[in-house]
C-alpha cells in the first residue's frame, strides 16, 4: 500500500476517533524542509519526536534514505515500524538512542518540538554539538503548544532562528548555525533524602508528584525478594524501594527512553544501581507470566496533550498477567478516575488503603 497520511496508523498505541497519527504541524514541517531535504544526501537526515512515522514516512516516501530516527516512546517506535511495513518503506531507515550517532554530520533535522522546556534544550544542545555546521533544524508544533520562549532555548545554540508564518494552527521555527553545544545533563535534587535525577522532559522533573509520594507513604516491604515499578519515570518508587529493603531487588519499566536515562540516573544517585534494573518496554511486555508478587504503579493518564482513561485499564490487565497468584498491585490514582472497579476487575479483590483530597492508593491482591 502506498504511503499517505490517511493509512497512518496509532497502533499500538490507543486509537480513537479524537486520537491522530498525523497532524497539521507535521505537513508543515514536511513543507518547509522539502528544499532543503531534496538537497540532503543519504544518511544525513534526522529525524526527533516523530510519534508515528509522519515525518519519518512522508520524507521516505520523496526519496530520502538512511533517516535516522529518534523516538522517546518505545510504542512509537513500533508503531513507525508496522506503518512502514504497510508502505513498504521499512527499509528506509534507521531507530537509534539519542545520542552522538543520532546526529552525527546530519545536514537535516526534523523535530517535532516537545512541550518540555529543558528536554528542547537536552535535544538543542545534542543537535549543536554533534550535527553538521551547516545543519538546519525545522522544529514545528501546534500552536497552543508553543511559546516564544522555545525561540529562546533554540538561540541558546543557534545563530539564527527564523519563524514560518502559521498555517492551520500550527508553526516551524528554523534554526541555523550551531554553537556551545553540550551533552544533556540531569536536573538534580534531594526530596526526602532520596536523590532524584531528571533528564528534560521526565514527568514531575527532579521532584516527587503528590501521588506519588502518597504511594511512597503507604507501601510496605514487599512480600518477596523482588519488585516492580512499573511506568516508573524517574525512578523515584524503584530507588526508594530498594533504599528501605537492602536485600530487594527492582525491575523499574517505562516506555519513554527520558524516563529511562532518569532512572537509571537515580538508581546510580542512591547507590542501588546493582539492584535496579531499568527497562524500556511496552508497558510489561518482556516479564514473563506469574513472575512478580509485588508491583507498585502510578498510571498516566494523558495521551499526548488529551486526558484518556484508556491507559491505565491496559497497565492493569499486563500487571495482573505478571503477578503471581496472591501477588500484589499497589497503586495510585486520581480519586476522579475511579478505577477501583476497573482494578477488582482485571487484577482482583481490590481494597482502599489511603486517600487524601485528590488521590486514593489502592492494593488489588491476584486471585
Amino acid at each position: 500500500m502506498p504511503f499517505s497520511f490517511e493509512t497512518l496508523r496509532r497502533w499500538p498505541d490507543l486509537e480513537g476517533p479524537e486520537l491522530y497519527a498525523a497532524d497539521a504541524a507535521d505537513r508543515l514541517i514536511l513543507d518547509e524542509s522539502a528544499e532543503a531535504r531534496a538537497a540532503a544526501a543519504d544518511d544525513q537526515l534526522v529525524v526527533i519526536g516523530d510519534d508515528y512515522g509522519a515525518l519519518t514516512l512522508a520524507a521516505a516516501d520523496a526519496g530520502a534514505r538512511g533517516i535516522r530516527v529518534h523516538q522517546d516512546g518505545v510504542i512509537g517506535e513500533k508503531a513507525l515500524a508496522a506503518n512502514a511495513e504497510t508502505a513498504g518503506l521499512s527499509d528506509t531507515f534507521v531507530s537509534r538512542d539519542r545520542d552522538a550517532a543520532l546526529l552525527a554530520d546530519a545536514r537535516v533535522v526534523l523535530l517535532r518540538l516537545p512541550r518540555s522546556l529543558r528536554e528542547l534544550r537536552d535535544i538543542a544542545g545534542l543537535i549543536a554539538l554533534h550535527a553538521h555546521p551547516d545543519v538546519v533544524v525545522f522544529a514545528g508544533g501546534r500552536l497552543k503548544h508553543m511559546t516564544v520562549t522555545m525561540n529562546e532555548v533554540l538561540r541558546e545554540y543557534f545563530d539564527r532562528v527564523d519563524v514560518s508564518h502559521a498555517r492551520q494552527k500550527s508553526r516551524v521555527l528554523l534554526a541555523r548555525g550551531p554553537h556551545d553545544g553540550a551533552e544533556p545533563q540531569p536536573e538534580r535534587a534531594t526530596v526526602d533524602g532520596l536523590e532524584i535525577r531528571a533528564f528534560g522532559g521526565a514527568f514531575a522533573g527532579a521532584s516527587i508528584d503528590i501521588g506519588t509520594r502518597l504511594l511512597l507513604a503507604h507501601l510496605p516491604a514487599p512480600s518477596g525478594d523482588d519488585a516492580i515499578d512499573l511506568a516508573c519515570g524517574t525512578g523515584a518508587v524503584a530507588a526508594a524501594l530498594a533504599v528501605r529493603h537492602p536485600s530487594l531487588r527492582v525491575i523499574a519499566s517505562d516506555q519513554s527512553a527520558i524516563a529511562v536515562a532518569s532512572a537509571r540516573a537515580t538508581a546510580d544517585a542512591n547507590g542501588v544501581a546493582d539492584r535496579i534494573e531499568v527497562v524500556r518496554d511496552d508497558l510489561l511486555r518482556s516479564q514473563p507470566e506469574a513472575s512478580a508478587s509485588f508491583i507498585a504503579l502510578n498510571p498516566p493518564f494523558h495521551v499526548g496533550a488529551a486526558i484518556h482513561e484508556g491507559i491505565a485499564p491496559r497497565m492493569f490487565s499486563d500487571a495482573a498477567r505478571v503477578l503471581r497468584s496472591g501477588g500484589e498491585l499497589w497503586t495510585v490514582w486520581n480519586s476522579a478516575l475511579q478505577y477501583r472497579p476497573a482494578l477488582t476487575r482485571l487484577v482482583g479483590p481490590t481494597r482502599q488503603v489511603a486517600r487524601d483530597r485528590k488521590f486514593t492508593v489502592t492494593v488489588s491482591t491476584k486471585p
